[in-house]
């Protein structure tokens, strides 16, 4: 990442791309299933040229991807933010277990599935007393890419958060054969066309097929539209 110019950021343009400044390092994250189809590990692939700025497609039209080309004043892309500008913990909801507990914020949910192998994590946070079920209960939901899901510990409610670097990644899901959101990892602010700025979150997913009813955020409508970059 640079460490000179501007500090990392995204900013939301209205109707347009997504800003990114910062020197962000850029690349493909595809979704590694297991023998079931389930999804259970993530894979870089492709690595973009370092640029210390870039201006990311979130129409899903530009002849260009992942950069935009211009494609959304041709359409007149409509990317009005509709997404809640509550806090995470006040939009989720808390599953308490014995040693860990789950918070969930369903509107955010960009359908990586890495919450159902094993039972669901839904279930396994019932069991997180037992070391085995507790390290793959962690697993699962670090893997989310959207910070849908987190893990707390039950006894001082600290949450337990993957170490990700401040990076996009762009996400692959070949189980499903098409293209998923915009990964924002490791803090990286993101700020509203109107210059609101959404909570500082390690994990989020940006809508990048423009079909989105949660905008900025993925609400897994790629998978509905077959969406592929």
């Amino acid at each position: 990442m640079s460490t000179v110019g501007n500090k990392p950021g995204v900013v939301v343009s209205k109707n347009g791309p997504y800003l990114v400044a910062g020197g962000v390092p850029l690349s493909k994250q595809s979704i590694v299933p297991d023998a079931e189809g389930g999804s259970r590990e993530w894979q870089a692939s492709e690595a973009f040229a370092p640029r210390e700025s870039y201006a990311l497609c979130r129409c899903g039209h530009s002849n260009t991807k992942p950069f935009c080309d211009g494609t959304h004043k041709k359409i007149a892309f409509d990317g009005t933010e509709t997404a809640s500008r509550q806090p995470y913990r006040e939009q989720s909801k808390l599953s308490e277990g014995p040693v860990l507990s789950l918070t969930d914020a369903e509107s955010l949910c960009a359908s990586a599935r890495f919450c159902d192998p094993n039972g669901t994590v839904w279930r396994q946070v019932e069991r997180t007393d037992d070391d085995a079920v507790r390290a793959t209960f962690i697993r699962q939901v670090s893997h989310c890419p959207s910070g849908r899901l987190a893990a707390l510990e039950r006894a001082t409610g600290k949450p337990v958060e993957p170490a990700l670097p401040v990076s996009i990644g762009l996400i692959e899901d070949p189980v499903e054969g098409v293209s998923g959101p915009v990964w924002v990892r490791g803090g990286i602010p993101v700020t509203a066309a109107d210059g609101f700025k959404y909570e500082v979150r390690n994990r989020i997913t940006l809508c990048r097929c423009g079909a989105s009813k949660n905008k900025p955020f993925c609400d897994g409508s790629h998978v509905t539209v077959g969406f592929r970059a």
